[in-house]
């Protein structure tokens, strides 16, 4: 099964899998930088739909990842994971967890596995989700992620560009 509404293509490899596939026009160095980088994830990843009032990256394995995004009238929403595997312009692999109040993690979080490929100057960029069970990966992909993720990795293209 594919969908999608942009340029990202979304895939169902499994009941317990989503994949996105975006290609870029610019180098995965630039796009690795942009998806690693404070103060550039906060240029791209609320999209449209609202503004990141904190961005923290330990990039190395074993350190976490927080992102805080205001949308809306003052509300926000925040996602944490740390870093399972990460090796530089190629592969990250992190946890990624959607803070809820009074949601318990569970025992096992979502998994998202980033690769970066370079071919003839563009990147191929597959961000995998093992989410552990088919009812979460139906809750995410009925959460309305897509049109996000859409917006989020056009802005990531035009940012990436810029850095050259």
């Amino acid at each position: 099964m594919a969908t999608s509404s942009g340029t990202a293509i979304i895939t169902l490899p499994s009941d317990e899998e989503i994949l996105i596939t975006r290609h870029f026009d610019a180098p995965k160095h630039l796009v690795y930088r942009a998806w690693t980088t404070p103060e550039l994830v906060t240029r791209w990843w609320a999209g449209h739909r609202g503004t990141m009032t904190s961005v923290e990256i330990d990039l190395r394995v074993g350190g976490r990842w927080r992102y805080v995004m205001a949308h809306g009238e003052g509300s926000e929403i925040a996602f944490h994971g740390d870093f399972r595997e990460i090796v530089p312009n190629e592969r990250i692999v992190t946890t990624e967890v959607f803070e809820m109040p009074g949601v318990d993690e569970g025992p096992e979080p979502p998994l998202n596995v980033v690769t970066f490929t370079e071919v003839g100057g563009r990147t191929r960029l597959e961000l995998l989700v093992q989410t552990g069970t088919k009812e979460l990966r139906d809750t995410i992909l009925e959460s309305g992620m897509e049109g996000g993720m859409q917006e989020q990795m056009d802005l990531l293209e035009a940012l990436a560009q810029s850095l050259a």
